[in-house]
């Protein structure tokens, strides 16, 4: 089925957010994905905990308060490594498949864009450094709203923006409850659930589960 816009999350769905910390794994030591995982984790619970207190702060300030706990949550992991973290997160990789799938939902005649957590200048520099910058129609920050998702108005600055009713949005994120919360506002949503999680959120189920972005092209 073709919709008039495919939107993806950004980290975890086009980005793989572990690949900073596997850039440096040799000189992490044996707890690098424990470290990756409490960054990740602490990354959202803070965008969370702001949205609901009304104290935004960017997701790259955010990121690097997540990072400076991860960091003291895993002593065996060197501190001095912070700033080489970080500059690796501006340049993540994307998952294989992504440029060979937005190139073809391209093709097919369909709107691109990512609706992100991130700041306009990670967002920029991540698009870039995957040469995606040629296939997206447009980025979308919470940043323009000051909100995290799953704040309504996040999801409202797509149908807003390019004036198309929600169910004309196929909306793709790995991130379960960004589903949950795509789903509530009215859009088609697509669980890529790439690390095999549990099913939640039940009340808000995605129209498809997939393993990967690849089913997107075979009909999704």
């Amino acid at each position: 089925m073709q919709f008039a816009a495919y939107v993806f999350d950004a980290y975890g769905t086009l980005f793989d957010v572990h690949a900073a910390v596997r850039r440096h794994a040799d000189q992490i030591g044996p707890d690098g994905q424990l470290l990756s995982d409490i960054w990740r984790a602490k990354q959202l619970e803070y965008s969370w905990v702001r949205t609901l207190m009304g104290a935004y702060a960017d997701f790259w300030q955010l990121t690097e308060q997540a990072l400076d706990f991860a960091l003291r949550k895993v002593p065996s992991a060197d501190a001095g490594l912070k700033a080489k973290l970080l500059e690796a997160y501006w340049r993540l990789d994307c998952y294989p498949e992504v440029p060979a799938v937005l190139k073809a939902l391209k093709a097919s005649g369909a709107r691109l864009a990512i609706l992100s957590n991130g700041s306009p200048e990670m967002l920029e520099a991540a698009v870039k450094s995957a040469a995606l910058d040629q296939v997206l129609d447009d980025v979308f920050s919470v940043d323009s709203v000051r909100r995290f998702k799953t704040d309504p108005s996040v999801y409202d600055m797509v149908t807003t923006g390019w004036r198309l009713y929600p169910d004309a949005v196929s909306f793709q994120s790995s991130n379960r409850w960004d589903i949950a919360g795509a789903t509530k506002f009215g859009f088609r949503t697509v669980w890529i659930n790439r690390a095999n999680q549990p099913e939640e959120y039940r009340d808000f189920p995605p129209a498809l589960i997939l393993p990967s972005l690849e089913g997107l092209v075979a009909g999704g």
